[in-house]
């Protein structure tokens, strides 16, 4: 983290990741939407700079302070179905941020899961770290359990180990494997590396079989572990350094 008594000119969006506000690409967005005032005036580019200490920005409405020194935390939490992951919903919808846990620091999410899929999220105060891990180049392995209707065979899958066609684009290659059958329903195991907005539902459907249940169990060297909807746990220095390896 960089310390706060720096008196060279920094990057709005750093400074509200700094602040643990929301991640770059999140403070980008907000920016956009008009909610970042700079010495009084709304900063309508995504290049300008300040300086700690000097200048006076405030984020809806609220002012910020970036703390001396902000030490870096990191929670795994087992996102519950039927929550949306945003801090807020203005369709009244309950979001991830009912169950952070106590703790001082204002966290936000790594990336997201859909608002029907259950598992495993990260929690950061970082927004440095969070951009890290959501950068293209991370490519961190994450592993889901799914449900699909339909029997599937492993003929069937060879597609998505080889690269699987999403809306005429190509995306990375996929481990998966069939893990048993249930009635007419087949659970997979399947590991990706980039995630793309309804990946997994939509590259099913390309092999006609809709998905009935998603959940996320690893996210990199992470796992769940013994946690339950709902619940979290802070991570290790160790694993902390372990995921941004």
């Amino acid at each position: 983290m960089q310390n706060s008594t720096s008196k060279e000119p920094i990057r709005i969006q750093k400074v509200i990741a700094m602040a643990g506000i929301a991640s770059r690409r999140a403070a980008e967005k907000l920016i956009m939407s008009g909610a970042v005032i700079l010495n009084g005036e709304t900063v309508k580019e995504m290049g300008q700079k300040m300086i700690i200490g000097k200048d006076h920005l405030s984020v809806e409405g609220r002012r910020i302070k970036i703390p001396q020194q902000q030490k870096t935390q990191v929670y795994a939490l087992y996102k519950p179905k039927n929550c949306i992951t945003t801090l807020n919903d203005p369709e009244g919808r309950t979001t991830i941020s009912a169950f952070f846990p106590r703790t001082s620091a204002r966290l936000f999410p790594v990336g997201r899961l859909d608002y029907d899929a259950e598992g495993l999220i990260l929690l950061t105060n970082d927004g440095d770290l969070s951009q890290q891990l959501m950068h293209p180049s991370h490519k961190a392995w994450k592993g889901y359990f799914v449900k699909v209707r339909g029997l599937v065979n492993n003929e069937t899958l060879s597609a998505l180990r080889q690269s699987p066609v999403i809306e005429q684009k190509k995306q990375q290659p996929v481990r998966v494997k069939i893990l048993h059958n249930v009635n007419d329903k087949t659970w997979l195991e399947i590991f990706l590396r980039e995630g793309t907005n309804r990946q997994i539902k939509k590259m099913m459907l390309t092999l006609g079989h809709s998905v009935q249940k998603i959940k996320r169990f690893q996210v990199g060297p992470v796992t769940l572990g013994d946690l339950q909807a709902g619940e979290s746990r802070a991570l290790s220095p160790e694993e902390i350094k372990e995921i941004v390896r």
